[in-house]
């Protein structure tokens, strides 16, 4: 018999390939960019917002994920408590495009989507 370990800083986000072809696309419309940086902050009427900022580097304590070439996922250490296990995709319904997030995590949502709550 043999034991599996988890560890949940080796996974924390996934990115499918829509999302990761609208990263290119973000990343080379700002040449002072070089990576994606997801984040977490309080907002809104239920606790947390996702933010999703495209920046010329991380700061220390990120964690780093290259999803494709020219393309680095950074995931604010602080954030891994709330973000682990979450999918990033990028959809169209009608005319709208936008990024969703699929936080297992996540709890509750305001009616305007806007914010979300953990357990």
């Amino acid at each position: 018999m043999t034991v599996e370990s988890f560890d949940p800083v080796q996974q924390a986000v996934s990115v499918t390939p829509t999302a990761v072809e609208h990263f290119k696309r973000q990343l080379v419309g700002h040449k002072e960019a070089r990576a994606v940086r997801l984040s977490v902050k309080q907002s809104g009427c239920t606790g947390f917002m996702y933010v999703i900022d495209l920046v010329p580097e991380g700061q220390a304590d990120d964690l780093h994920y290259a999803l494709a070439e020219g393309v680095e996922l950074l995931v604010d250490k602080d954030s891994l408590a709330v973000v682990s296990g979450t999918q990033i995709d990028f959809v169209t319904e009608g005319v709208n495009r936008q990024l969703k997030f699929l936080n297992p995590n996540a709890r509750d949502y305001c009616g305007c989507g806007e914010s979300f709550n953990v357990n």
